[in-house]
């Protein structure tokens, strides 16, 4: 269960924060509406520049707990923009990475 503080309100997988007015009126900012898609360790450079350029999404990186030995809060790397395209460029994500998985990757940047 995702957890509430001061700041920030965790609406599903919807990332928004909250700011109040001079009259103490909590007013939502520009992010509603948007969608983080986490990029995890190892994904290649190419391919996130690859979601960037065609699904038009905001790298942008946000502090989150990551468990690894114990929870420490790290800063991760996330691509940022409405629900559709967010869940397009995951699954463009997750078939690029079977391929590169099963040897068909070649990286732009390595000559033969």
């Amino acid at each position: 269960m995702k957890k509430k503080d001061e700041e920030n309100v965790y609406i599903g997988d919807e990332f928004t924060e909250e700011e109040e007015d001079l009259k103490g009126n909590q007013e939502v900012n520009e992010l509603e509406g948007l969608y983080d898609l986490m990029i995890p360790p190892g994904v290649p450079e190419s391919l996130i520049v690859e979601l960037v350029e065609e699904f038009d999404l905001e790298p942008v990186t946000r502090l989150t707990n990551v468990e690894i030995i114990e929870v420490d809060q790290r800063e991760i790397l996330v691509l940022r923009g409405d629900l559709e395209t967010v869940n397009e460029a995951h699954d463009y994500m997750v078939k690029r990475m079977r391929e590169i998985s099963d040897g068909g990757f070649k990286s732009p940047w390595v000559d033969d």
